[in-house]
Formats: structure tokens, sequence, C-alpha cells
């Protein structure tokens, strides 16, 4: 017999924030890396073109405010899921606990990128 009347779930919301992640991680992450950590170093780039007022005017414009929180925030959900979902396959059950755990450090590291770009 099926239920009429299902127990809501939350899994979607952390299974979105993990799928966004993951693709960030995957896509976005690997070019920030060779940009920032490789071209820019070995002088490839402008000389200009990391300075610092060019960088926060960068980060103080919305689009790349979203951009460097997303960077930071959307790897962060994807880690934590893989950590508390990695705790249960370990047969280590924290229940609730360790999901308050998992996205409540999700949740702080976000904030502090929002907070840490609105202080530009």
């Amino acid at each position: 017999m099926i239920n009429q009347n299902p127990k809501r779930s939350d899994e979607p919301i952390w299974w979105g924030l993990f799928g966004a992640g993951g693709t960030w991680f995957a896509m976005i992450t690997p070019i920030t890396i060779l940009v920032l950590g490789i071209m820019g170093p070995l002088g490839m780039l402008d000389a200009d073109a990391l300075s610092y007022d060019r960088v926060a005017g960068f980060a103080t414009n919305i689009i790349g405010a979203l951009f460097v929180i997303a960077t930071i925030a959307l790897p962060m959900w994807h880690a934590m899921h893989r950590v508390h979902h990695g705790m249960h396959d370990l047969k280590i059950h924290t229940g609730v606990a360790g999901k308050i755990a998992c996205y409540g450090i999700a949740s702080i590291i976000t904030a502090l990128s929002v907070i840490f770009i609105f202080m530009i």
C-alpha cells in the first residue's frame, strides 16, 4: 500500500547544494587555480591584472562578489555533505547532531564569506 502522507525530507536541499558545489569545484576551480595560481605568478598575465585595486574592484562588483562567495561557499557545502554521508558509510552514526555540525560548518563558512565580501 502506498503511503498517502509521506514524511517530508530536507535531503533535496542538501543534495542541491552538494551538486552545485561539486559542479563548481570541478568546472570553475581548476580555471581559477590556473589563472591565479599558475599564470599570475609566472608572469603570463599583465602586471596590473592582479593589482590590489583591480581585484578589490572585481570583488566589490555584484558579479565578482557572487563569484568569490560561490568559490568559497559551494565547495564547502559539497565537502560537508560528503563528510556527513562518509561518516554514515564508515558506521559512525552521529544522527541529527552530525547533520547539524556538518551543515552548520558550511553555513558558518558561507556567512563568513558574505561578511568578508561586504567588508571590502
